[in-house]
């Protein structure tokens, strides 16, 4: 008997048909708290909702410290990422949800991204493939946390894991939580305490009635609906006065001094944490994705990722509009489901076929292909910084322009009449036709400062005819940490992980090469092009996408930026 599922927010495909697909025609059953015995005899916990039939079915494990409990809450928040359970297990797949060590339930101590981490996904992908009510096949499912376990367990290679779908993945944790040297505090630190005091809550919480209440309200339709334009990751960072509630500091407060204070530079501690020199072990099936909006947490590693995987024979890539991802997480679900007919169960869905890569282009609203990132045929353009404000293809009268940087702890009331701006701008004249940007984008930057370090954190703005601005995509440096790749001239080309700080000469010109996280746009006909520079983003007007900001330098600072500054974006031709 043919069984419907629930209606699913955000784009479900990279704009494809595909054939073949499973249809909805099981019942579920379910295990719940699943005691499950890692090598070193600590025991995870998991969910496990499967067929309610006879017969062996391929698995989807789910792995994170984010409680298992909640991921069919419907809550549009940054955890509930597993995927929806009533879409897969009427499809014929077992649905596992697990919990790291440490996490709600689940023995031992969480330790963050780590090899210990590593050998217990590929566990859990052993323990459910010998099953009895599994074929042998395992693929993974997930977003964020659930994505990076994917390729944990990947780089692991456990014999009877088949295919990964990871979208929005982190692969070197140095890179998410600092952005070339300056701490994403704002989501760092929230996302820390959030886990450890989800963490340490049990069933008597998150399978009690209220909880239970809260789910039927939340998934009722007219409720669900308004979730599709949810970034539940953005509200991380917005939850301030729910993490002021007490959880142990054993390890959560321990890791953030690892993270924040203790470990500033990449060093061993970050490298223990970094799979992408791991990932040319990875020989099975992986599909990438993300949307254009993770500017700040996991488009960079994606792209990062693909680069990585550059020797596996099959690598798929899906780049996605504003509202691609939306929590609770469902979106791409019909895509996964033609990836795992395919690699799991053998069907012939078309997933393979076609270019690697299909990405959404903003402003032209529609989907383009490309066999390698960046896109070939995208030659850069150079806009430099003028002296008067604007953006242009030439430099014009050659000059200078300064703002300024306050540090804390100064004593004053208020800014002075006479104080330099904050932040400075430059806009490009309007567009005489469409502009399509797609690839890597970089400033190369010829500024001084009157500090022995400062921050440089640029963001790209589309200002539309009627004034209404978008942020597109941004890049950051702390100055002290700007040794770079000189041979490597070319934007995309790696700033290097410098392990040193060097100071500033006070006063001097330093020119510098800080990578904008590549991006696709159409800049309309009439639209503008806008570039943001300034030192502290603290506090608004100074933009920050997803309202992730940063942990200021401290320092106090007249900063000039010279009219030789060029900004250079990859232009289709």
């Amino acid at each position: 008997m043919a069984r419907t599922t629930p209606a699913l927010n955000g784009p479900q495909t990279t704009g494809r048909q595909y054939r073949n697909l499973s249809e909805p025609q099981c019942a579920k059953r379910s295990d719940i708290n699943t005691a499950i015995a890692m090598r070193d005899g600590t025991r995870l916990l998991a969910d496990i909702h499967r067929p309610d039939a006879d017969g062996r079915f391929p698995a989807l494990l789910a792995a994170s410290p984010y409680p298992r409990q909640l991921q069919d809450l419907g809550a549009p928040a940054g955890f509930v990422e597993a995927g929806v359970t009533d879409f897969w297990v009427p499809r014929g797949y077992a649905h596992v949800i697990a919990n790291l060590r440490g996490t709600c339930g689940s023995g031992g101590t969480f330790t963050l991204f780590d090899a210990q981490e590593r050998r217990d996904v590929y566990d859990l992908v052993e323990w459910v493939a010998a099953q009895p009510w599994c074929d042998g096949n395992v693929g993974m499912i997930g977003i964020s946390y659930f994505a990076m376990t994917q390729l944990e367990a990947a780089v692991e290679r456990p014999p009877h894991l088949k295919a990964i779908f990871p979208l929005a993945v982190t692969a070197d944790l140095y890179d998410g939580a600092n952005h070339h040297g300056l701490l994403s505090s704002s989501f760092v630190t929230p996302f820390l305490a959030m886990t450890g005091l989800t963490s340490e809550r049990s069933d008597r919480l998150w399978r009690s009635k209220p909880v239970g209440l809260a789910r039927r309200v939340l998934k009722s339709p007219r409720v669900h609906k308004k979730f599709e334009t949810a970034n539940g990751e953005a509200a991380v960072t917005m939850l301030r006065h729910v993490l002021r509630l007490p959880h142990n500091p054993h390890p959560w407060d321990e890791l953030w001094q690892e993270a924040a204070v203790k470990h500033p530079t990449r060093d061993e501690w970050w490298e223990a944490r970094n799979l992408l020199p791991l990932l040319k072990e990875i020989d099975i099936p992986v599909y990438l994705g993300c949307d254009w909006e993770n500017v700040p947490l996991h488009l960079p590693s994606t792209f990062a990722t693909w680069k990585g995987l550059s020797d596996n024979a099959c690598v798929r890539m899906g780049m996605l509009g504003k509202f691609g991802l939306t929590w609770p997480w469902e979106s791409m679900h019909t895509e996964a489901l033609a990836w795992y007919d395919h690699w799991l169960k053998g069907r012939d869905t078309g997933i393979t076929e076609g270019p690697a890569i299909r990405y959404f282009l903003p402003g032209a609203d529609e989907w383009r292909t490309a066999e390698s990132w960046p896109p070939s045929g995208a030659p850069h353009r150079e806009l430099a910084l003028r002296a008067d404000g604007t953006l242009g293809e030439d430099e014009g009268e050659p000059g200078g322009r300064e703002f300024m940087v306050l540090g804390s702890g100064l004593g004053r009331v208020k800014p002075s009449k006479i104080d330099p701006p904050s932040a400075l701008t430059w806009t490009g004249a309007p567009l005489a036709e469409d502009l399509d940007v797609v690839g890597d984008i970089e400033l190369r930057l010829v500024a001084s400062a009157t500090a022995l370090d400062t921050a440089w954190m640029a963001t790209l703005q589309d200002v539309a005819p009627d004034g209404t601005t978008t942020d597109v995509t941004a890049g950051w440096l702390r100055a002290s940490l700007r040794e770079v790749d000189e041979a490597a001239s070319r934007p995309g080309a790696p700033v290097l992980p410098c392990r040193n700080a060097r100071g500033l000469p006070l006063g001097e010109d330093v020119a510098y090469r800080i990578p904008l996280v590549p991006n696709a746009r159409r800049f309309g006909v009439g639209h503008r092009i806008r570039l943001i520079l300034t030192s502290d983003d603290q506090d608004p007007p100074a933009p920050a996408i997803m309202s992730f900001r940063h942990a200021g330098v401290g320092t106090s600072s007249l900063n000039t930026v010279r009219s030789s500054s060029r900004l250079l974006i990859p232009v289709l031709g």
